[in-house]
């Protein structure tokens, strides 16, 4: 698989043609599978996860998929095992083969990730002495683990907020940005959100303390999941009467957060400096929405001779980050006040897609938490669209497109489409709706 994914193959046309046919067909059968879930006769959880297994079990073997992430975990746990600053250097300081195989786009840029992070890399690192086969393994062993709490979390979480557990499972956990990323990438996104998960079923239920520590361990491994810490602390805050003690829940979570902070970086040893490393994802090469607009704003300015085009993407980012802070206060304050879980899908949703980076498995850090919390109709429907719209996104060997590719890419969608029309329109085929609701609205009204 691997040769025939790679841009100068010879069988790159029959690699891309291949994969997107059958991405087009992992869309259509989870579509389907959604029918299924708000039928009569809906799977239950234990039937959809033995779905997900089945589903992900082909990707086990292979080589990592639409991302060389991977790679550069692997390099930064070899960096920390040879004591090697990780927030000062990027992969290129550790030479020889495994700087080899990060992306050229990292081999110079410090790592955002916690020490949480850092920890798991350089265990991997040091066990299979940084020989990339085994070393991908071993975070894909890893990221495995992430999703499984993913999925165990979502049905408990799901019924405290209110919503029907299978179809959460449905959404967020056989999504197939979650197979195709989460496995197919091993992207630590999986850790970071499986720890979420787990921290929200503590704080919906009697453990907020344990929560607070959760969510942060989650947050040390990468930063985004930190607003998890605003679900925590409300959840918390509702469970007592009377204002000092509410505020009490707050400061105690601001207080079990830093003081887990401080305990998982001593015995890491990696210092704080992934504070100052946060900004690496914000490239102005990357096609956030705000790098896009400012590359477009540099290029008109360059073309009329203006000296502030070199202003124009940090400008649009600044933007960015003030329209990201707006979309999270409207989340938490703006009335009728969601439930804190679902102010936290929202919001996680907005850095996704505000922020100054994105990539398709961003999208996951949301959309875990509104499959679990968020309402049916306009929600869910928002959100089955743009997964199976940004399952495209990317193609197999990570890196961007050129014109021939995105013709090989199209002419395998296409024909999965074609398939996929006469397979609908055979004789004896059971149609029921053309096309099928999304199931998961809320059964009842809970303060999750």
């Amino acid at each position: 698989m691997g040769d025939a994914l790679t841009p100068d193959s010879g069988s790159e046309a029959l690699g891309l043609i291949s994969t997107y046919f059958g991405l087009v067909l992992l869309i259509a059968a989870w579509w389907l599978l959604g029918r299924e879930v708000r039928g009569p006769k809906p799977p239950g959880p234990r039937s959809l996860l033995i779905t997900l297994a089945t589903w992900a079990a082909p990707l086990l073997p292979g080589p990592p998929l639409f991302s060389r992430d991977v790679y550069s975990y692997l390099a930064q746990g070899a960096m920390v095992h040879a004591r090697i600053d990780v927030y000062t250097h990027g992969p290129i300081r550790l030479g020889g083969p495994l700087a080899d195989e990060v992306a050229p786009v990292w081999q110079h840029t410090p790592t955002p990730y916690g020490p949480v992070s850092l920890a798991f890399e350089s265990a991997i690192a040091h066990a299979s002495r940084a020989e990339p086969s085994l070393g991908v393994i071993g975070l894909r062993l890893i990221a495995l683990l992430g999703v499984a709490l993913m999925v165990l979390a979502l049905p408990v979480l799901a019924r405290r907020c209110g919503t029907d557990p299978s179809a959460a499972l449905w959404l967020g956990g056989l999504n197939p940005l979650l197979l195709l990323h989460l496995v197919g990438g091993a992207h630590n996104d999986a850790v970071m959100l499986g720890l979420l998960g787990a921290g929200l079923v503590a704080a919906t239920g009697r453990w907020p303390a344990c929560g607070a520590v959760l969510v942060t361990l989650a947050a040390l491994v990468k930063a985004p999941a930190a607003l998890g810490l605003l679900a925590v602390a409300t959840l918390w805050a509702r469970r007592v009467e009377g204002r000092r003690r509410r505020v009490g829940a707050v400061a105690a979570t601001a207080a079990l957060s830093l003081a887990t902070t401080g305990v998982a970086t001593a015995v890491t040893g990696t210092g704080y400096g992934w504070i100052s490393a946060l900004t690496t994802p914000a490239s102005p090469d990357n096609w956030a929405l705000t790098s896009t607009l400012g590359r477009a704003t540099g290029t008109l300015l360059e073309a009329v001779g203006s000296g502030l085009a070199p202003l124009a993407a940090p400008a649009w980012h600044g933007l960015g980050l003030l329209a990201t802070a707006v979309a999270i206060g409207a989340a938490w304050l703006r009335p009728p006040r969601p439930r804190p879980v679902y102010a936290l899908g929202l919001s996680l949703i907005a850095v996704a897609v505000l922020g100054p980076a994105i990539r398709p498995w961003y999208v996951l850090w949301g959309l875990f938490v509104i499959a679990a919390a968020g309402p049916g109709g306009t929600v869910r429907r928002a959100v089955v669209a743009g997964s199976g719209v940004l399952t495209l996104a990317v193609l197999p060997n990570g890196f961007a497109p050129d014109s021939r590719q995105l013709t090989y890419a199209v002419c395998g969608g296409a024909l999965a489409v074609c398939a996929l029309w006469c397979v609908r329109h055979a004789p004896g085929f059971a149609t029921g709706d053309a096309l099928p609701a999304v199931p998961g609205g809320h059964r009842s009204e809970r303060s999750a």
